[in-house]
């Protein structure tokens, strides 16, 4: 029996995990004097409402590598015989290094995926995984198919305010204070597992036209197979609704697996109001998703 695991970044509720049966290893947030368990000590709502009252941001740092052995033993103790994970993007955590030192000395063979991706880019890989260790599988074609899965994936996305991307270094204190009064938005996106940017327009509606310009381009750069979608943002659902019906409004058709909110890890980079979405074209939907 194969056993999947991934970690909190992946955004998935306790109760989708449940149903996909895949163990979630949780990222720690330290906040306020106190280190919390991402999704478990503490949920995104409760951080971004503490922090928008004005709690200074916290940080976020990666499980340990005995947070995985656990997870590996316990996989172990339910009947697994080997183990697949999948985790954030190695460029964005250290979370992928620590599941593959627990690995070394875990009671069954292990399989670590680094997904260069973060929350529902990395579910994506996840629900996959499981669907086909459902399938009967094998753990070599469930991880070629994972590693093929990454290079299909766009993400492109925007941010409420500046203030969150100022604050954790990945923009300077002038270029908030002029893209604040100028309501510029930057586009952000993945690439190579790391946040890159992908263009900036004055005000939400011409940044929305861009990211769907984008989604078209990538369709055409990847016609074939099915085109699946998820919509994220960060307490903001109304603007992940408006993200969805620009889709529609290209005529592109596609496979709409819902609306996720961002959690505490990635969600503290960025802060409240990012909206944006995932797309995956998918030449294989049988493998299921």
């Amino acid at each position: 029996m194969i056993a999947v695991i991934t970690d909190s970044t992946c955004d998935l509720s306790a109760e989708t995990l449940a149903e996909l049966n895949v163990r979630r290893v949780p990222l720690y947030v330290h906040f306020e004097g106190e280190t919390l368990k991402d999704y478990v000590d503490i949920t995104p709502a409760e951080l971004m409402t503490r922090v928008q009252a004005g709690a200074t941001p916290p940080t976020t740092s990666q499980p340990t590598p005995e947070d995985f052995s656990v997870a590996y033993r316990e996989a172990a103790e339910a009947g697994a015989d080997q183990i697949v994970v999948v985790t954030i993007s190695a460029n964005l955590s250290g979370t992928y290094q620590s599941a593959t030192l627990a690995a070394k000395d875990a009671p069954v063979p292990v399989s670590v995926v680094d997904s260069k991706n973060a929350s529902t880019g990395a579910a994506m890989l996840v629900r996959r995984a499981a669907a086909m260790r459902d399938a009967g599988a094998s753990v070599g074609d469930v991880v070629t198919a994972l590693e093929a899965m990454r290079d299909r994936l766009l993400i492109q996305f925007t941010v409420g305010t500046l203030e969150f991307l100022q604050k954790g270094g990945r923009i300077g204190r002038a270029s908030a204070l002029v893209g604040g009064l100028l309501n510029i938005k930057p586009i952000l996106t993945l690439e190579n597992g790391v946040v890159s940017p992908a263009g900036r327009a004055r005000g939400a509606k011409k940044a929305l036209k861009e990211m769907v310009d984008k989604l078209v381009a990538f369709r055409t750069e990847h016609p074939d197979g099915e085109l699946v979608m998820s919509f994220l943002h960060i307490q903001d659902a109304e603007a992940a609704d408006r993200v969805r019906e620009a889709v529609r409004a290209t005529g592109l058709e596609f496979r709409d697996l819902g609306t996720d909110e961002l959690g505490a890890v990635i969600g503290v980079h960025v802060g409240p109001g990012t909206h944006g979405f995932y797309a995956f074209a998918d030449p294989t939907p049988d493998l299921g998703l």
